[in-house]
């Protein structure tokens, strides 16, 4: 079960729930694969709703990635995500929200 002070957001791939969690490595490889000057331009992109199905797989391969899994992009593309793509853009956005939320007091 994934925990949400922690960061961490659950995604479902073909009946599996795997932790995702967006770590300074994931970020790294996030930013190199979606070829952004900064990370603020995607947070922008998924606060404006101008996000693409690219930056929602990204954002989910990241997150795995960052939890500790070792998949790649085409293994994603051909698994299902429980909730289909507007799940998957949900989950996308959560781990945006909790990877730079401030810290509880």
């Amino acid at each position: 079960m994934a925990n949400p002070w922690a960061g961490e957001v659950e995604v479902v791939l073909d009946g599996v729930a795997h932790r995702a969690k967006l770590t300074l490595g994931s970020l790294a490889e996030l930013e190199a694969e979606l070829q952004t000057e900064t990370l603020v331009e995607l947070v922008e992109r998924f606060e404006a709703g101008c996000f693409s199905a690219t930056d929602v797989l990204a954002l989910i391969v990241a997150g795995l990635r960052g939890g500790g899994w070792d998949g790649r992009a085409a293994d994603l593309v051909r698994a299902e995500i429980r909730g289909g793509p507007v799940e998957a853009a949900r989950l996308a956005a959560q781990l945006l929200a909790r990877a730079f939320a401030p810290p509880e007091r």
